[in-house]
């Protein structure tokens, strides 16, 4: 049953018209009852994706990409240590980590913002790692550390990140 509820979602995703998200007003029947199967089989829920009554109202925040710095573990290609990355961005460093948050501002212009939304950040991460076109509602004030104007760290491209630079023609 579940190899066939792969098939099944590989198939929508396929024709362009899987959405795990919000419907689409013109959603077929079919289509609505394959993106229900979807979001029930093959989701994975974490704190921030939006399913939360209490989250509903706060809008999805497209990212360019994402970045998790942690004492034990820096993204890929930084050579500056926890301490170093954290004193940069002019955040206390906390035992479990920060998030980056690479998205746009207003007019366009490049952001970070350092969140305390690691495991929301590690929810995007499984979806992106399965193709999957998911975003986080916007974080909430408290989460929110620091924003710096351009994009401060090797990031995780989203799938709109990917959309918008791009980089689906790079080899």
């Amino acid at each position: 049953m579940e190899r066939l509820v792969h098939a099944v979602v590989r198939a929508a995703d396929k024709e362009g018209w899987l959405e795990y998200g919000p419907e689409p007003g013109d959603a077929t029947p079919l289509q609505r009852a394959v993106n229900e199967l979807a979001r029930n089989v093959l989701y994975y829920h974490f704190p921030g994706d939006g399913c939360l009554h209490e989250e509903q109202d706060r809008p999805e925040l497209k990212l360019a990409g994402v970045a998790i710095l942690r004492p034990e573990a820096m993204p890929e290609g930084m050579e500056e240590t926890y301490e170093q990355a954290c004193l940069r961005l002019g955040v206390d460093a906390r035992p479990e980590g920060w998030a980056l948050w690479n998205t746009w501002g207003d007019g366009g212009i490049p952001v970070t913002m350092v969140v305390a939304a690691v495991d929301t950040t590690e929810g995007l991460l499984w979806h992106w790692s399965r193709g999957r076109r998911f975003y986080p509602v916007t974080p909430l004030p408290s989460q929110v550390a620091l924003v710096h104007s351009g994009w401060h760290a090797h990031m995780i491209f989203s799938p709109e990140g990917v959309r918008r630079m791009g980089l689906r023609r790079q080899p």
